[in-house]
């Protein structure tokens, strides 16, 4: 009998042991009351081929297995001739301000015809694409409406790993899902992802979170979840997403212009190991190996040389060489910043102007000439063509559309990256034709307009207000 009342004891004890721990634990049903009238399910429609229907099936949930796989995997997937249909593909999102922007990712919205986003209160509205950034997979859309709830914002820098933070989406179109975990942590770089410090946590995502919003316990949001570590193609404890402080400032940008400007230095970095860090007489291993400096960069014009080892920037330590490009891309081209480099294994201060971002076309940082948007009717940037590009275009000259703002250009739809090459009947070569026609160009009438697209000219027709 005594035994048995030992037994019952210690069962009673170790009873109220875990009962004390389950208090500590987190309640998370205010915090999901509270922001769940600002999540939203994001859908999409576009118009594809029936090569990738055949390859997938039927069933309908296979719907959602394209987009998961296109952004984790890569493109992967066959795209044979066929009778056109409609794919539709689903993710999150969330609204920032009253008057109707949301966030979501790039990759849930990329290549759409159409964007369709559900409110809680199951009203579904057509939303606009203001812009996307493929470097930070994020895109902004607007809905036309007022008076819409929105999100706390809080800041992804205070994030400590071990700390709480909770998901919402629509996981296999699921809407408002609710999964937890912790902050397993912060600054994580993953493959052809440069731009971005990934928060990593344990957090349950799945295709259909793609977009939504991360809360901490405040429930301000510090991230969006974008992308997951999967041999399954399903959820592996291992998720990834995308710090506010990243969002917001590339939030901004695409607002005001569409596009995203971000830092350039120039350089060609490697990780520093250990026999790396002894032979550049290093106390450890830190920094990022200047491994080669590329010609007439930032880097380059600042004095930068193959061998240096880069072991601050701007006044922030730089512990492995992934965490430069974060640092770099986030500064304004223009800008001054302070090095911190270790040169023959003596500490130097190297003041440089932070470049802009080659584009895809691999055009150079700094334009020749380039006329402000402010500065002509038509609201959008320009520059001239390099020899390169006037060679790979067969073209004598032309210019390089660098920015667009809100005017007529972007209402004609003019893109970046196109090439104008006659404006309103008279040939334009350089800046200084662009800027002699601009002057001149009637209000009011339909103009015509020659670009060259991806290679292909064509005319199209703009009307100046």
């Amino acid at each position: 009998m005594r035994r048995l009342a030992i037994v019952v004891f210690g069962w009673w004890i170790g009873f109220m042991a875990l009962s004390a721990n389950a208090v500590d634990l987190p309640d998370f049903t205010e915090l999901v009351e509270e922001v769940s009238p600002a999540v939203v399910n994001i859908s999409t429609v576009r118009r594809v081929n029936d090569g990738n229907a055949q390859f997938f099936g039927n069933a309908p949930d296979m719907e959602q297995i394209p987009e998961f796989f296109r952004h984790f995997f890569g493109d992967q997937f066959p795209r044979g001739g066929g009778v056109p249909r409609e794919a539709q593909s689903m993710g999150s999102g969330f609204i920032v301000s009253h008057d109707g922007y949301v966030l979501t990712n790039n990759h849930v919205v990329e290549g759409a015809d159409e964007i369709f986003v559900r409110l809680v209160d199951r009203r579904e509205l057509k939303a606009t694409l203001v812009g996307a950034d493929a470097k930070s997979d994020l895109a902004l859309l607007k809905l036309d409406a007022d008076d819409l709830p929105v999100l706390k914002v809080g800041k992804s820098s205070k994030l400590k790993v071990g700390e709480w933070v909770v998901a919402i989406g629509s996981p296999f179109g699921f809407d408002y899902t609710v999964t937890a975990g912790i902050v397993s942590a912060k600054g994580r770089s993953l493959p052809n992802e440069n731009y971005v410090p990934f928060i990593q946590t344990d957090v349950a995502i799945n295709p259909g979170n793609s977009g939504g919003p991360l809360f901490n316990l405040d429930g301000e949001v510090v991230g969006i979840n974008s992308q997951i570590y999967t041999r399954s193609g399903g959820f592996m404890g291992v998720s990834f997403a995308i710090p506010i402080d990243v969002a917001m400032d590339v939030m901004t940008q695409l607002k005001e212009t569409g596009t995203v400007k971000r830092g350039w230095l120039g350089v060609l970095i490697q990780e520093v190991n250990k026999d790396l860090a002894e032979s550049f007489k290093l106390d450890k291993p830190r920094g990022a190996l200047v491994a080669q400096v590329m010609k007439d960069s930032p880097a380059d014009q600042a004095g930068l040389q193959p061998g240096d080892v880069i072991t601050g920037f701007d006044g922030t330590d730089i512990g492995l060489s992934s965490e430069l490009p974060h640092l770099v891309g986030r500064i304004a081209p223009g800008k001054k910043a302070e090095l911190n480099v270790v040169r023959n294994g003596r500490e130097i201060k190297i003041d440089v102007m932070i470049g802009q971002l080659p584009g895809e076309s691999g055009s150079p940082t700094v334009a020749p000439a380039k006329a402000e948007a402010q500065g002509n009717a038509l609201s959008l940037d320009v520059r001239d063509l390099t020899d390169a590009e006037k060679s790979q275009l067969q073209v004598s000259g032309g210019v390089l559309v660098t920015n667009i703002y809100p005017g007529p250009a972007a209402s004609a739809g003019i893109r970046v990256n196109d090439v104008i090459s006659s404006l309103n009947n008279h040939e334009v070569k350089t800046v200084e034709d662009f800027n002699s026609v601009v002057e001149d160009l009637p209000k009011n009438k339909s103009l015509p307009v020659l670009i060259i697209r991806n290679g292909n000219p064509a005319f199209i027709v703009m009307k100046v207000d």
